[in-house]
């Protein structure tokens, strides 16, 4: 295994700021991007369909693919469910390389709420039918939000500006 080879997992509820995070912690380390939005969007986008569990399923092989190149691979996802966790897990088990969870939070209602509300499609990567989930769906979803059984590092990032919350993050890494 690669020193660089690993598997970092950003997940939380749309609106909480993790793809900001993830970008960045993926710019910084040169790691290989992958964003389920966009997975969706150009599934959307070519079949007229919602994806469903194939967003999922084609980030899994993705990361799988980056990681047996020995690169640093950054998720950026909703994952919601033990099994969408377990299955990260066994992507990052059969790459033989270590997984990262880290779960971004905003759990004051009226930010997250003004966050979502506020948000724009990312043109670059989600031309076409794809649009960000209004809050009455972002609320909906977070009843489907299981709780965590395995570790992860949690981000609370309703206060500070995001580049106060990716120097948290980086020294949440650090430890």
């Amino acid at each position: 295994m690669s020193e660089l080879q690993q598997l970092i997992v950003f997940s939380g509820l749309p609106g909480s700021g993790k793809s900001t995070l993830a970008r960045r912690l993926a710019r910084h380390l040169s790691a290989v991007y992958l964003r389920v939005d966009s997975i969706e969007a150009a599934l959307l986008n070519a079949t007229g369909r919602p994806a469903t569990v194939e967003g999922y399923a084609a980030a899994y092989a993705l990361s799988a693919d980056n990681l047996e190149l020995g690169l640093c691979v950054v998720a950026d996802c909703v994952n919601p469910l033990e099994v969408t966790r377990d299955a990260w897990a066994a992507v990052a088990a059969g790459a033989g390389c270590s997984l990262l969870n880290i779960e971004v939070v905003c759990r004051d209602p009226t930010e997250h709420r003004r966050r979502v509300e506020t948000r724009q499609a990312d043109s670059a990567t989600h031309a076409g039918q794809w649009q960000p989930p209004t809050w009455a769906k972002v609320q909906a979803g977070g009843h489907e939000y299981q709780a965590w059984a395995s570790s992860r590092i949690v981000l609370e990032t309703t206060t500070g500006t995001p580049d106060a919350q990716f120097l948290v993050l980086l020294a949440r890494l650090e430890r």
